[in-house]
């Protein structure tokens, strides 16, 4: 497999004539990114910092080599969700060096499917197994806050029990932390109505930490009380190798939640040139800008709708404006580093309560509930799964259904048509008959994929051969076809076998030597017979038609032998 060039169709980022609309652009998205970056990182139940740092390294480094101009790597809700439930961080020996370890071995993983292009991989994932997950996770993300939310810590084996044992003790809430939670989720809503848009949810997080730090309410946490705001930028650090066998599968699970989450961005942003993104070189983006964020002290990052759909309703005009987003990440890192630790815990808890409440989506759940029983079954299975067990399985438990979902609609979707040819050399297509009569000469063209699942379907649909079959011949057209599996060799040399038994034959018209060699070696043209074995040319159609007229001619001297 040929390998894809990192840097094909880079080109440089800084553009003077955007400059404007692009600093905008980047301003907005950056200041937003503040509060939004440390909701990240508490989301994930890491050092808030580290959710800051992924913003910025990740931001800045994906915009310079994902496909899409406007897409903005960070760390979205779903990888965070992901992250707090990966034992191997939460309970390493050392949990920072775990977690950025977690991030390059991400980023390892995106960069390689991008370089082997393999972006098509993802439309094997179904809508049900994706809808059934994000809602999900969007429901975590609002159970997973209620202690930060109500001061309360709560115990159970998962989110849903902690939050019954939240509900069940309303006595042991700490008020004061919970009305700055309910007061931080006001705030976000009205504001964000007025002409301040997305910069109402920054502002009313510093509304409500000015409270907290204004009239000395001690008793509700704040980040500096869980993590040091140093006034610095984060020193590059190293991964720790011992480490990579278990982080391994939970590396695979957010590589794939996060490379999901971008083909929807390449999917629904243009570029300004009006083309789509490609698909593989946003993985290249992805995984670069994780490697960096774990490099430089950042939790794995992917690609964000919610902050995509920010810059560019901001005005971005190009991938400038996340290169400037970044930027002004770290200048509020350097000059407001004393101001971030005073930023309330209830109020990034409110926050993501209102991050998560927008991520359910009721309308989608409703359009895949429509779409049939198979469907409902797999999201429901989806959902529920992502409720109850560490979502990294869940994510894989999510991809393995996928996969069984199209083996199995594949397989059900093989057809086979009969052709006649009429007096003028055209093709009628038609269904085929359900026996095979004597002394008959039978075109049959297979439709779908076939593939082993598929191989006792298309048995089925074949004629019945029956002692009242002989002197007959079913020629099976199968150009287009180079890789069958020994599975569908055995069909053919039962059928073959069959029509031999009643004096009959089968003659295959193959696609191209590739199977000729298959049909030789697994035993097909020993029962055919290497004479009745076909290999079709540049036209189309041509091969049949020779096939068929000797069939007939086959037929009659059959029928003249029988008299």
């Amino acid at each position: 497999m040929k390998l894809r060039n990192p840097f094909q169709g880079w080109k440089m980022p800084f553009q003077r004539e955007t400059l404007r609309d692009d600093g905008i652009a980047g301003v907005v998205l950056g200041v937003q990114s503040v509060p939004d970056g440390l909701a990240g990182g508490l989301l994930a139940a890491v050092n808030p910092l580290y959710g800051l740092y992924a913003y910025m390294i990740g931001t800045f480094t994906g915009a310079l080599l994902t496909s899409s101009a406007f897409m903005a790597v960070q760390a979205t809700g779903a990888m965070a969700i992901v992250v707090a439930d990966v034992g191997a961080v939460h309970d390493a020996k050392d949990p920072t060096q775990a977690l950025f370890t977690l991030a390059i071995l991400t980023g390892v993983v995106m960069l390689l499917a991008g370089l082997l292009q393999l972006g098509s991989i993802l439309r094997f994932v179904s809508n049900a197994v994706m809808v059934g997950f994000i809602n999900a996770v969007g429901i975590n993300i609002v159970l997973g806050q209620l202690d930060s939310f109500t001061g309360f810590s709560s115990e159970g084996a998962n989110r849903v029990l902690r939050a019954i044992d939240t509900v069940l003790s309303p006595l042991q809430l700490h008020w004061p932390t919970v009305l700055i939670g309910i007061a931080t989720i006001v705030l976000i809503v009205t504001l964000e109505k007025t002409r301040l848009g997305p910069l109402g949810m920054v502002l009313a997080i510093v509304l409500t930490s000015a409270i907290v730090a204004l009239f000395g309410m001690d008793d509700v946490a704040q980040l500096r009380d869980i993590a040091e705001v140093p006034r610095s930028l984060p020193a590059p650090g190293l991964p720790d190798l011992g480490l990579v066998p278990a982080l391994l599968i939970p590396a695979v699970a957010l590589a794939f939640v996060g490379l999901v989450q971008g083909a929807g961005i390449s999917a629904n942003f243009v570029n300004p040139d009006g083309k789509y993104p490609d698909a593989s070189q946003d993985f290249i983006g992805q995984g670069a800008a994780n490697i960096a964020s774990g490099f430089f002290s950042g939790m794995p990052v992917g690609g964000s709708m919610s902050a995509t759909a920010l810059v560019t309703s901001a005005g971005a005009k190009s991938r400038q404006a996340n290169l400037i987003a970044g930027v002004v990440i770290a200048i509020v890192i350097l000059v407001f580093g004393g101001a971030v630790g005073l930023v309330a815990m209830p109020a990034i808890a409110g926050l993501l309560m209102v991050v998560g409440y927008r991520t359910v989506k009721p309308h989608d759940l409703k359009a895949v509930w429509k779409t049939g029983r198979t469907q409902q079954v797999v999201m429901g299975v989806t959902f529920v799964l992502t409720m109850i067990i560490p979502l990294q399985n869940a994510v894989m438990v999510g991809v393995g259904i996928s996969v069984i979902l199209y083996v199995i609609s594949q397989s059900n979707q093989v057809a086979i048509k009969q052709w006649s040819v009429d007096d003028a050399g055209g093709v009628i297509e038609s269904d085929p008959p359900d026996r095979l009569e004597s002394h008959a000469v039978v075109v049959l063209q297979p439709y779908g994929s076939l593939f082993f699942a598929a191989a006792p379907v298309f048995e089925k649909a074949l004629p019945t051969v029956t002692v009242d079959s002989a002197g007959s011949v079913v020629i099976l057209r199968l150009r287009g076809r180079n890789d069958m599996g020994t599975t569908f060799m055995d069909v053919l040399t039962r059928y073959g076998e069959s029509l031999r038994d009643v004096g009959s034959k089968l003659v295959i018209v193959s696609g191209d030597e590739q199977l000729n060699a298959q049909l030789a070696v697994t035993g097909v043209t020993a029962v055919v017979g290497a004479s009745n074995i076909y290999t079709s040319d540049e036209r189309v159609g041509a091969t049949v038609r020779r096939a068929y007229a000797e069939a007939l001619d086959w037929v009659e001297s059959q029928r003249g032998g029988g008299d």
